[in-house]
């Protein structure tokens, strides 16, 4: 059993509504083999909503306080993905849960590289605040573009 990122099944469309749907991953899901979970919307952010993105920088400095994710608008929401996460933790802690893959490059489930807070489109290494935390909880996380690389 693995841990996917919501929106990788189609089970949660992205922050802007869309949904795009993996079709290897929604097997795993339908077949039993895979949970979703969206962190962002287990910690309380709305679809749509506006981008956010790491402040200067990891989920690691997130979960230690030492950054903030902010929307393109400028909206603090730390606590949001900080909840989501710790949540996210939780559906795999019961579960058993032992490994995730996440969708590559976001705020919450990027795994490696992010988007680095200018809100440009550069790229940064580091993790996401759900998948910092995963891994700080001895889960293996790999990203979306990994996985399907694998497969």
């Amino acid at each position: 059993m693995i841990l996917v990122s919501g929106c990788l099944s189609g089970n949660n469309p992205f922050y802007n509504g869309i949904t795009k749907v993996n079709a290897h991953i929604r097997k795993l899901v339908e077949q039993g083999k895979a949970i979703p979970a969206c962190p962002e919307l287990l910690g309380g952010l709305p679809i749509p909503r506006e981008r956010s993105e790491i402040a200067g920088g990891t989920g690691e400095n997130v979960l230690s306080g030492r950054s903030k994710v902010i929307s393109e608008g400028g909206k603090d929401v730390t606590e949001n993905f900080i909840n989501g996460a710790k949540a996210v933790l939780a559906i795999a802690k019961k579960h058993g849960i032992k490994k995730a893959v996440l969708k590559a490059r976001s705020p919450a489930c990027g795994c490696g590289q992010i988007y680095n807070g200018t809100f440009t489109g550069k790229l940064v290494e580091g993790n996401g605040v759900t998948c910092a935390l995963l891994k700080k909880n001895n889960i293996e996380v790999i990203s979306d573009l990994r996985f399907l690389k694998l497969k």
